[in-house]
């Protein structure tokens, strides 16, 4: 029940966390393309600036929580149902989604995003073996 669920929900949610990365929270166009290739350290100045906590939060374990659903892709294609295929395949798919943010200035390409979304698909995918054990699916 849980699967098919899944495979009627990612569809829509997927569209909604685009929405989000291109036009929600307050997005606008940028005008100049820009890039922060500083892994880590970009994250951590972020966190020692003068945002709020409330913001601090909403965009660092945001970037973690909403990609979580995505480490359940193996229910749909089963190839993905390894770490190593489901995380290579992640990681190709966000840097064009961040390349695109780049290119059309709705966003800033950000390697730092691609490191937080991507433990959020390990962290899915760690939980979706859990369930798939103690619910034997």
């Amino acid at each position: 029940m849980l699967k098919k669920i899944y495979k009627i929900v990612i569809v829509p949610y997927t569209l909604f966390l685009l929405y989000l990365m291109f036009l929600g929270m307050g997005r606008f166009q940028y005008e100049e393309n820009l890039l922060t290739l500083e892994p880590v350290f970009s994250t951590i100045k972020f966190i020692q600036g003068p945002n709020k906590m409330k913001d601090i939060v909403m965009i660092v374990l945001g970037n973690i929580i909403m990609f979580i659903p995505f480490g359940f892709l193996g229910w749909i294609f089963p190839d993905l149902k390894k770490l190593k295929p489901l995380i290579f395949s992640f990681i190709s798919c966000i840097v064009i989604v961040e390349a695109l943010q780049y290119f059309t200035r709705m966003g800033i390409f950000e390697v730092d995003d691609i490191i937080l979304n991507t433990f959020g698909v390990y962290l899915g995918w760690e939980f979706c073996r859990i369930i798939e054990k103690r619910f034997n699916y």
